[in-house]
């Protein structure tokens, strides 16, 4: 008799997103430590070495490696690595399409090989900023 507002894809659209969420910040709750969790609400996810550290002209208590902001549409993240080493990075063409500027990625689904991807990457990044000394 009623209509079905948000129907089923809507659900599925959040649900989904809501999945995502969780399996990037698992990601990098798995690098704790040497990484620790610097934010952890319904807002952002974020993550940052554990050592004092100058970024940019600033000192801070850990430098700044990456977070998860979920959106109405996508989740978005923010992996800093890509930015301080770009060169280091080669993203496959898929990954690349959700790259928006230079260190944000806009993601709305992720597959077993997008997965394994940001995997590599965010393990790449931990070993680069090791050796740096950042983290």
């Amino acid at each position: 008799m009623f209509a079905n507002f948000g129907g089923p894809k809507k659900h599925s659209m959040a649900t989904e997103l809501s999945n995502l969420q969780s399996k990037l910040k698992e990601l990098l709750a798995a690098q704790c430590p040497p990484l620790q969790i610097r934010k952890n609400d319904e807002k952002v996810f974020e993550v940052a070495g554990t050592k004092p550290a100058m970024q940019g002209k600033q000192k801070v208590d850990g430098y700044y490696f990456a977070s998860i902001m979920p959106k109405p549409k996508d989740v978005r993240f923010y992996f800093f690595p890509i930015y301080t080493h770009a060169d280091t990075f080669t993203l496959s063409a898929d990954l690349q399409k959700m790259l928006k500027g230079k260190s944000c990625f806009h993601l709305k689904k992720i597959d077993t090989p997008l997965l394994a991807e940001i995997t590599d990457m965010i393990k790449t990044g931990v070993e680069l900023y090791k050796k740096d000394g950042l983290i």
